[in-house]
């Protein structure tokens, strides 16, 4: 089923999607870094977006 860009429900502000190239842009653009640099960020700490931004100021990852 194909992603429904008229929902903005919750599950879908609280997950990093890896699978569709908007979405990586969109966080990319967020978090100021590469695209290589964001997925490997991801693998490492999973895809939360709330775990992502806690590891992030941690250990200020892209900055």
């Amino acid at each position: 089923m194909a992603d429904n860009l008229e929902d903005r429900g919750i599950q879908d502000r609280n997950r990093i999607n890896l699978n569709e190239e908007r979405k990586i842009a969109y966080w990319t653009r967020k978090f100021g870094c590469t695209e290589s640099e964001f997925k490997e960020a991801v693998r490492e700490v999973g895809n939360s977006a709330e775990t992502f931004r806690k590891h992030l100021d941690a250990d200020n990852m892209f900055k």
